[in-house]
């Protein structure tokens, strides 16, 4: 048996036994005691869905330098399970995947690296890798000690993601997880994990201080974003998009997904779930965009958190800018905006017809969020008339 298959079975084991699962989780000898450093770390979750502002968003713990931010590191676990025999791939389920994300999570948060290693690919050699995902967009293993070479163009203020690749080398993952154990935080993004409620586990685990932060979008904004961001997968959906006529092979079960995942967490939330009790928030990425400042205090007032200097620092060099109303079309993963008019962007560039599907198939959800539906081309494009109810 492979390192990697002892591993997910493993996870499927602990997560398929709820006598083991709180056992484990019961166990006095486990949970920190309460005047050490660990007793006070936040464990923060921004917790999303695919193009729905999650890089932006997480950019506001990335900045913060008591805060260890990791972009995307179920990323690993996705594509080891993905790309792992037939044979073992017909013995996982979803249970499984999920439960070696949790478990990857409930590591990460400890600061405990080493536990990446049995997915990333190629398998790193004496704790080196040169695979971590997006390691550009997580400032901490772009900085020292991680990563020497940063400091110069840190004092430049250049992006991390222009240097940072090119500058670290190799990723020494020992020297991350002493860099995490350094700072006072931790928080990690994910779109990967489907529903709130697959949450809980780490929600009610003892050993952890866990603060969700539940990012949401429009989804005919998310809609929008996909199918430039991944042109390949939505050909179907851009031909619609420029001729106006619905292709007959056009996949609409993703964005139908999509709606029932974010109302089935929406809902869990409203039923004030004592394991969410007051460890959930949630955001809706338009109120962040068109005001950065305001929502980032309410974020960090929620956490019970300061808010630094430097992160209002990046808000105002990041938000204000002269950037041209189509660049969230051309690099997608790129966090320097006019906030106010990339939330806006969807409704010149999306067609009304796919603008009346969504609406069709997520009617439910845009109504539990507080997005209106447009009844017309002119009130699609009439920017300046707001689509969004005020919500609290």
């Amino acid at each position: 048996m492979s390192k990697f298959q002892s591993t997910v079975l493993s996870h499927f084991l602990f997560f398929s036994s709820p006598e083991q699962r709180w056992k484990s989780l019961c166990d006095d000898s486990r949970v920190p005691d309460e005047t050490s450093a660990a007793a006070t770390r936040k464990h923060i979750l921004l917790f999303a869905q695919t193009r729905s502002g999650s890089s932006f968003t997480g950019q506001l713990f990335n900045q913060h330098p008591g805060i260890f931010y990791v972009f995307e590191p179920l990323f690993h676990v996705q594509q080891a399970f993905t790309n792992s025999s037939s044979r073992l791939q017909r013995a996982l389920d979803g249970r499984a995947l999920l439960g070696a994300y949790r478990d990857l999570l409930l590591n990460l948060y400890n600061c405990d690296f080493s536990f990446l290693e049995s997915y990333i690919r190629p398998e790193p050699q004496d704790h080196m890798t040169g695979a971590f995902f997006r390691r550009s967009s997580s400032h901490a293993l772009c900085t020292p000690p991680v990563c020497q070479e940063g400091a110069e163009e840190i004092l430049a203020g250049q992006p991390d993601e222009v240097w940072c690749p090119k500058k670290c080398q190799a990723l020494n993952l020992t020297l991350a997880s002493q860099a995490c154990q350094a700072r006072t935080h931790v928080a990690i993004k994910t779109v990967r994990i489907p529903e709130i409620g697959d949450l809980r586990t780490l929600s009610e685990d003892p050993r952890l201080d866990l603060r969700i932060i539940h990012l949401v979008r429009d989804p005919r904004a998310i809609l929008a974003s996909r199918m430039t961001a991944f042109a390949g997968k939505f050909r179907a959906w851009k031909m619609w998009n420029a001729t106006g006529r619905q292709p007959r092979y056009v996949d609409l079960t993703q964005i139908t997904r999509t709606c029932r995942d974010i109302e089935y967490s929406v809902e869990t939330s409203l039923q004030k779930s004592t394991w969410l009790r007051g460890r959930y928030l949630l955001v809706r990425y338009e109120d962040l965009a068109l005001n950065p400042e305001e929502k980032a205090k309410e974020i960090y007032r929620f956490l019970g958190l300061d808010l630094h200097q430097r992160v209002l620092t990046w808000i105002a060099h990041n938000t204000n800018g002269t950037v041209p109303s189509s660049s969230e079309w051309n690099y997608k993963y790129s966090t320097t905006r006019d906030s106010k008019a990339t939330a806006q962007s969807w409704r010149v560039h999306l067609n009304f017809d796919i603008v009346k599907t969504v609406q069709s198939l997520c009617n439910r959800t845009l109504s539990l969020l507080g997005y209106k539906l447009v009844q017309s081309v002119d009130e699609l494009r009439n920017i300046t008339k707001s689509l969004m109810e005020p919500r609290t």
